[in-house]
């Protein structure tokens, strides 16, 4: 395998075709549901300093799982997004600032992991509680300008986690 094919591609260089059947959601949300487990088994057994390295300046392995702690409020004001009607996605922050500016490397590892699972887990718990039919509900992406369904909302979001896992996993291996 070549370095460059070992990468994960650029997270704003993706595109993404909204075609997700919505019959496979309880895929779908066992995947969602499944992300926490995923992240912890990633990290166990790595060394702190490793955790914490940040190489050529970019996020660490623990920047990154504090990443996917940070848009947790974001993926659940999408979800009230399509549950209200609204006419567009909440935004994200582009500049990922909150993320920036956490100091993450300075936190206990496990207590991120731990908000992490806490919110994914309120996450979960809400969709379980989601009408099938908002599934199919369109709303335009504010970023990609682009029409997406609840079912394509929630297909974003687990590409997300991965992809953020895979330079993780990336990282662990440096």
């Amino acid at each position: 395998m070549t370095d460059t094919a070992s990468q994960p591609a650029k997270w704003f260089e993706r595109k993404f075709e909204f075609t997700f059947p919505v019959e496979l959601y309880p895929n779908l949300f066992t995947r969602l549901r499944g992300t926490p487990a995923r992240l912890e088994e990633l990290v166990r057994g790595i060394a702190q300093e490793t955790i914490i390295r940040k190489p050529d300046e970019k996020w660490s392995i623990q920047e990154h799982a504090g990443h996917l702690l940070d848009l947790e409020d974001l993926w659940n004001a999408r979800v009230e997004d399509f549950v209200n009607g609204s006419k567009q996605l909440t935004p994200a922050d582009l500049s990922n600032r909150q993320t920036d500016q956490a100091n993450y490397n300075a936190r206990d590892g496990q207590q991120i992991l731990k908000q992490f699972r806490t919110k994914r887990m309120q996450l979960s718990q809400r969709l379980e509680t989601i009408d099938p039919k908002t599934l199919g509900h369109t709303l335009m992406h504010p970023r990609l300008q682009q029409p997406m369904r609840f079912i394509d909302h929630l297909v974003f979001v687990a590409e997300h986690d991965d992809h953020h896992l895979a330079r993780m996993w990336e990282l662990s291996k440096k």
